[in-house]
């Protein structure tokens, strides 16, 4: 575990910032700063969805922010998500992570040393601002993915392989929506004051932004689904066309041949002499009467 501990005299603030905790080392946090044990236990939960309590007035949030996925590797809550759990009251600020984040480091050099943001509300707001930045390239990124695959659908230039990327540009903004979701309990639980309430308002808006980015994100990835889903459908649709033509052409043909192919003694057309081309020429009557139907039709 990394501890670093920052003071703001002129503030009266500390603020503690914990690098991946054992049970162990939040066992003794709880006792020193007494924080709740419950809470505090829920910091070592790697899937634990984003959340805001107040418990004996310390408030306690979680959040998780966004980080790179490798391609190929699963996506889940953890996989392309790792949490950060604020515990504060007037005077501490405690932030317990799992990975170190540069953004902490701006924050704390920029406006918690320098006094920019005088109460612990507004550091925390600061802080989730930040995490939900980190929504914001993947969002960019995977609108740049829908547009190179809505080129490809309505150019109809499909692939089987389009359709499970798709799926997993559908998962990814769901995640992300739900992480989002979550997240704005956090995002309300914060109370500033009119003369400080500029970075929650920033907060705010980005947020609803974000929302906005990705219901936008999963509507277009959902219509590009059924609009893949319609196109193979017609591709399927023609191919059975073509192939029902030709059996029809065919039936009636192989029917026919069917039957002087049994060589019954009683069949006098055998051995006639106008037999063969007498069934020739009624084969390609027939093939003519089934061509004109199917013109008529509207179906050639």
């Amino acid at each position: 575990m990394a501890i670093a501990i920052f003071e703001n005299k002129e503030l009266q603030l500390t603020w503690i910032d914990v690098t991946g905790p054992t049970a162990t080392e939040l066992s003794d946090l709880s006792q020193e700063y007494g924080l709740n044990a419950y809470a505090l236990s829920a910091c070592l939960q790697p899937d634990h969805l984003p959340k805001h309590e107040d418990i004996e007035g310390t408030h306690f949030i979680i959040t998780r922010v966004l980080i790179p996925i490798s391609a190929g590797q699963s996506v889940s809550i953890q996989s392309i998500s790792t949490k950060i759990a604020f515990f504060y009251r007037p005077g501490l600020l405690i932030s317990i992570h799992r990975i170190p984040h540069d953004f902490i480091e701006d924050v704390r050099t920029r406006f918690f040393d320098t006094g920019q943001l005088p109460v612990v509300e507004s550091i925390v707001a600061k802080m989730l601002w930040h995490i939900l930045h980190s929504y914001e390239t993947p969002a960019v990124r995977l609108s740049n993915e829908l547009d190179d695959f809505e080129s490809k659908v309505f150019s109809q230039n499909l692939t089987p392989q389009m359709l499970s990327e798709l799926y997993q540009i559908k998962r990814k903004s769901l995640m992300s929506k739900k992480l989002l979701l979550f997240s704005q309990e956090a995002v309300s639980s914060i109370k500033l004051s009119d003369s400080e309430s500029d970075v929650l308002q920033d907060t705010r808006d980005l947020h609803l932004k974000l929302m906005n980015i990705y219901d936008q994100i999963h509507e277009d990835v959902s219509n590009l689904v059924n609009f893949y889903l319609s196109i193979s459908a017609q591709k399927t649709n023609e191919v059975i066309k073509v192939l029902t033509i030709f059996s029809v052409f065919f039936m009636p043909l192989t029917f026919i041949a069917g039957i002087y192919g049994m060589n019954f003694d009683y069949m006098p057309e055998l051995r006639e002499r106008w037999g063969y081309p007498a069934l020739l020429g009624f084969m390609m009557l027939l093939s003519g009467l089934i061509y004109v139907w199917f013109r008529r039709k509207k179906w050639l």
